[in-house]
């Protein structure tokens, strides 16, 4: 199987981890809309959530773990939580992900998702990771 997300789960190529345990596995999204983007996956592969009736309470626990960091670690005032299913709703990776987007307060709303998307990853991460 060739799939970018297996891959990074195997270690097989780099990626920001921010959180992992049995079922799941979290990393920073290489192209944020705001400051500290991750993305949640199952360890299995799956390709979305529509495809699997246990995939998303598998790594819910994950997802919401994630959240708490990145409010913690990030000062992140809000959340949007989100998984795109197809091609047209964006997919790009046909691995099941949940895209956690930390919001705050300086750039509110949904419109403004998109806002901050020249980062330095390697200091969002050791932001979370200290």
């Amino acid at each position: 199987m060739d799939c970018l997300f297996c891959s990074i789960i195997a270690g097989d190529i780099p990626s920001k981890k921010v959180y992992e345990d049995d079922v799941a596995y979290a990393f920073l999204d290489i192209s944020p809309w705001q400051k500290g983007h991750s993305l949640v996956v199952p360890k299995r592969h799956t390709t979305d959530i529509l495809v699997d009736d246990d995939v998303l309470a598998e790594i819910g626990h994950a997802v919401a773990r994630v959240g708490r960091l990145l409010r913690d670690r990030l000062g992140a005032d809000g959340f949007n939580v989100l998984a795109n299913v197809g091609n047209v709703s964006g997919q790009e990776v046909f691995h099941t992900h949940v895209h956690v987007i930390p919001r705050y307060a300086e750039n509110p709303g949904i419109s403004n998702m998109r806002g901050r998307i020249d980062l330095d990853l390697d200091e969002v991460h050791k932001a979370i990771n200290p």
